[in-house]
């Protein structure tokens, strides 16, 4: 037997907002490997997170295979939209949500983590926003268009480049693992607002990125997950349960994906297993990706 042993390193997962998300899953996975995890939620979502982490009605949705709970090491506020504080115009700094945080930039936070915690190992990058998300591209804004590739792309490079210097030549190597979507190379009607665009581009940005940290001994990879009725799913379509649904029954496995799966599938990349293994989308979908309907 060849177990995955992940103790002794620390992981920064950013995008956990609830307890459904392929995030909440991934870094649960993480912790049931041994590693120390950190989490970067968006400041307006802390409170639901130290929610979800401490009430008894969420209890069985912390639970680990052991029998254990999942018990993050420390909760960090992170809004991706701004790489330093000097980013932050003045009517979010005094907005209520905000202004109870000092420090919630990209740089910051990963600054704050590797002081804190010694270093990173593992850097889960599962972000992505359209304030227009429920409109087709035809119809989205210029604003929201740049708004929604600054957020859900572009924070990948900004997020690597002031982790690199913490992540660089750990014992074993580091790993960074996006989360990205079969919209980025084929065209899905309902996912509007121009995320499909920010699919494509975080697609060929973690391409990039693995070149550029390459030489610390940094991977990049990206993990092309199948339909999952996320709280984010299902606010871009009422239906999308139908999305699912087709989804399943032209998968060459012909059933629908579970997010424990995803979650596996980035402990494998975050493992000595993937050591060699970089630039890389893999998708975990039931194969529906390979299909033509």
């Amino acid at each position: 037997m060849l177990p995955i042993n992940l103790s002794g390193k620390v992981a920064l997962v950013s995008g956990v907002g609830d307890n459904i998300s392929f995030a909440w899953y991934i870094a649960k996975t993480l912790q049931a490997a041994g590693a120390t995890i950190v989490l970067a939620c968006h400041p307006r979502v802390m409170g639901i997170v130290e929610g979800v982490l401490t009430r008894d009605v969420d209890r069985e949705s912390r639970l680990l295979p052991d029998g254990s709970e999942f018990k993050p090491a420390k909760l960090f506020p992170c809004d991706a939209s701004y790489d330093t504080m000097a980013d932050v115009p003045e009517e979010i700094r005094t907005n209520r949500r905000y202004a109870q945080f000092p420090e919630y930039s990209i740089q910051g936070t990963v600054d704050a983590v590797a002081k804190e915690f010694g270093g990173i190992d593992i850097l889960i990058h599962s972000i992505a926003f359209s304030s227009e998300i429920k409109k087709s591209l035809i119809e989205t804004s210029r604003k929201a268009y740049h708004e929604a590739m600054g957020i859900s792309s572009y924070s990948l490079v900004s997020m690597v480049r002031a982790a690199a210097p913490h992540m660089a030549n750990r014992p074993g190597g580091a790993s960074v693992v996006g989360l990205t979507y079969v919209a980025g190379e084929r065209v899905v009607p309902h996912y509007g607002g121009g995320m499909g665009t920010c699919k494509a581009a975080l697609q060929m940005d973690a391409k990039q990125l693995s070149w550029f940290v390459g030489d610390k001994n940094v991977r990049v990879n990206l993990i092309s997950a199948g339909p999952y009725a996320s709280r984010a799913a299902r606010a871009i379509n009422p239906d999308f349960d139908k999305l699912i649904t087709h989804a399943a029954e032209h998968s060459p496995l012909r059933r629908p994906i579970e997010p424990e799966e995803v979650a596996n599938a980035t402990l494998y990349l975050c493992s000595p297993f993937a050591s060699a293994v970089t630039g890389q989308i893999l998708y975990v979908d039931c194969g529906y990706n390979i299909m033509g309907t």
